[in-house]
């Protein structure tokens, strides 16, 4: 019985799902899905029912792509609206979702409660002397560029910001309520911590990469394991004793589809050792495994 994670599949063709469909079952184990496997709600659905046959539970968080409404279907839910819409998705299929009870882990590595995690970002990962409102400008300048800007709506909140903070406050409140003695897995589509954004290809897309608001999570909610996707860069990092997972697979072009999906999953327990503390402080990228 293992914990295993994996993120940002994209799956939208026919070619993805069969690529999907050759992953090995795994009856005894769950998986994690940390946000963006699918940017429709058919294809979320088609991805739910597949992996659900293959694990004995599945934990999804929501990615941005996945929160995305597309101006061709002007009718469709946006914001709030969309989110549940997919929370309802997932609970079809039997999934758990950031607006379910935290389940506990009692397999192998110990008792754990994995708290599944829906924050956003609050474009608080940027210099300390740009205003807010130049964000999209500034990252513009170094051609980086975010389509939520168009396609992730926030309604009713007035801003991405505010729904982000009050998504940050209602979920420290949850955590906080937590049993004391128990250690976590928090599971967000995004890094939990600024330090964790290494995108040397686009350095400026680190706005739409968290909120500095969660940078002592780990620490004040006891995390053995904190996962994210989202940056399509795979690492291992530590901070303070806590492991902190960076799980996406990513497009077709940035993993070696020889090896197949399975070999990208990522073992979050019972996990690896803690390693030296020299590895701890470099970090490891991660390959398949």
């Amino acid at each position: 019985m293992r914990l295993y994670a994996i993120s940002d599949l994209h799956l939208a063709s026919d070619a993805s799902f069969e690529r999907l469909a050759a992953l090995p079952d795994h009856p005894e184990d769950w998986l994690i899905l940390a946000g963006d496997i699918a940017e429709t709600a058919d294809t979320l659905g088609r991805a739910f029912a597949m992996l659900s046959a293959k694990f004995a539970r599945l934990i999804w968080v929501p990615g941005n792509h996945e929160l995305w409404t597309r101006a061709r279907n002007p009718a469709a839910p946006r914001g709030v609206e969309r989110y549940q819409s997919l929370v309802a998705l997932a609970r079809q299929h039997g999934v758990v979702t950031p607006e379910d009870p935290y389940p506990v882990w009692t397999g192998p590595g110990g008792e754990h409660v994995i708290a599944p995690l829906f924050l956003l970002y609050d474009y608080s990962f940027r210099p300390a002397d740009l205003p807010v409102e130049e964000v999209v400008a500034w990252a513009a300048e170094e051609s980086a560029v975010c389509a939520d800007e168009l396609l992730l709506y926030p309604d009713p909140y007035p801003t991405r910001q505010e729904w982000c903070r009050a998504r940050v406050e209602d979920t420290a409140r949850r955590l906080a309520a937590l049993p004391a003695g128990l250690p976590t897995i928090l599971v967000n589509h995004y890094p939990l911590r600024r330090d964790l954004v290494r995108i040397p290809r686009i350095p400026r897309f680190s706005p739409w990469c968290g909120t500095v608001l969660t940078e002592d999570w780990h620490r004040r909610f006891r995390a053995a394991v904190a996962v994210s996707g989202h940056l399509h860069v795979r690492h291992t990092d530590w901070r303070d004793a806590t492991r902190f997972e960076e799980v996406s697979l990513g497009y077709p072009y940035q993993w070696e589809q020889a090896y197949g999906v399975g070999a990208y999953l990522r073992e979050i327990l019972p996990g690896p050792p803690e390693p030296a503390p020299s590895v701890r402080a470099s970090g490891q990228r991660a390959g398949p495994r």
